[in-house]
């Protein structure tokens, strides 16, 4: 198949696509063609489209992530763009930050084990904003009493921060200021939940150990 073509179906179909399209489900397109191009040209195709959008002029750019290939709005111009959506980002605390960092690098890890590291309780609230952002699954359970759940962080979770794999998580070193982790989430100040929850005894579902 001519590269023009190939590239022209690729980029067609990334932008239409509302989630990142696997190589796999990339070659599916090229099902039905008389010559279908290999895994290595379609490779090619995506590079080669990737490298135009690097242009000064382009305002978008060709990302790959743990699930696949995405176009995203290149950071130098998400302040402007960002100004399409009326509802402001949503804020996460500090403690938020530092739960999903712990489980990211210490991954499988139990709520006990957050604990034991952080001092304070884990609120309910915060494994439950994890959750739902599947950010996080559980992967299996301690084989200790009460068998505690281990929690692992997921694909969505390294396609929201641009990482292929685990592999590409930043040192913590650098994580020493958790506003790095990711600036436009921006952090809350104001007492956490999962401290409100310590403070009162309340620490939510049950407890791992």
């Amino acid at each position: 198949m001519d590269q023009t073509r190939l590239m022209a179906i690729l980029e067609a179909a990334i932008t239409a696509a509302d989630k990142p399209l696997s190589l796999d489900r990339l070659q599916r397109l090229f099902e039905d063609e008389a010559e279908p191009p290999a895994r290595p040209d379609i490779v090619a195709a995506l590079n080669a489209i990737a490298a135009a959008c690097e242009a000064p002029e382009r305002g978008i750019e060709l990302k790959q992530v743990a699930s696949g290939w995405r176009f995203q709005v290149k950071e130098a111009v998400a302040p402007a763009i960002s100004r399409l959506w009326e509802e402001k980002p949503q804020k996460y605390s500090r403690a938020l930050l530092e739960t999903l960092a712990l489980i990211a690098y210490r991954q499988p890890i139990t709520r006990g084990d957050i604990e034991q590291v952080r001092g304070v309780a884990v609120s309910s609230h915060i494994i439950k904003t994890l959750m739902e952002r599947d950010w996080i699954q559980v992967v299996g359970h301690r084989e200790v009493p009460g068998r505690p759940a281990l929690y692992a962080t997921t694909k969505t979770f390294l396609d929201y921060f641009n990482l292929k794999s685990l592999d590409e998580l930043p040192s913590l070193k650098a994580l020493a200021d958790l506003d790095a982790i990711h600036p436009e989430l921006g952090l809350e100040e104001e007492k956490t939940p999962d401290r409100q929850d310590a403070e009162r005894g309340d620490t939510g579902d049950e407890k791992s150990s």
